[in-house]
């Protein structure tokens, strides 16, 4: 479905998703502190030893549009639940788990920074569903209700800009 786009006025042919390669926490430590502090890979992230964070999948529905838009975003785990995460990687028979969504970004005019969320994980290789809990904020409205072509396209040059 190719798609005129109202912010930069090109056309697009599929709305992208975006994601974030590490937590904002982990993103905050410096570099020359980074290798003794972090251990990071394309799912799991350990801090200092003792804060953990996985990745997952926040979805939002797009209306008439026949793909939800995707967030790869990091949400932190107790150690527990972490650890079980990693020796049932591939399963989808545990959680779901609750974290704090740990990337920090403006969605409407407020930060998502420590939302409350559930991990639902989904096996198969596939990252967890990540859910956000109900409330009034704008992304967890999002979540819900879903958002129009244009608001995702706006997100997306926002974002990407």
């Amino acid at each position: 479905m190719t798609y005129k786009c109202k912010c930069c006025g090109k056309i697009h042919d599929a709305l992208p998703d975006l994601g974030f390669d590490r937590p904002t926490y982990a993103a905050s430590v410096p570099d020359g502190e980074f290798t003794s502090r972090v251990q990071l890979d394309q799912d799991l992230c350990v801090l200092d030893e003792e804060h953990y964070f996985i990745r997952g999948i926040l979805l939002i529905p797009v209306h008439g549009y026949e793909q939800d838009f995707g967030l790869g975003v990091w949400v932190s785990q107790k150690k527990e639940n972490f650890e079980r995460y990693v020796d049932n990687f591939d399963t989808a028979d545990i959680g779901p788990f609750f974290g704090w969504l740990s990337n920090e970004f403006m969605y409407g005019d407020q930060s998502t920074l420590s939302l409350k969320t559930m991990a639902h994980f989904q096996g198969e290789g596939l990252r967890p569903l990540i859910l956000l809990e109900e409330s009034d904020h704008p992304l967890s409205i999002a979540q819900r209700k879903g958002i129009s072509l244009d608001e995702a396209w706006t997100f997306v040059h926002q974002h990407l800009n």
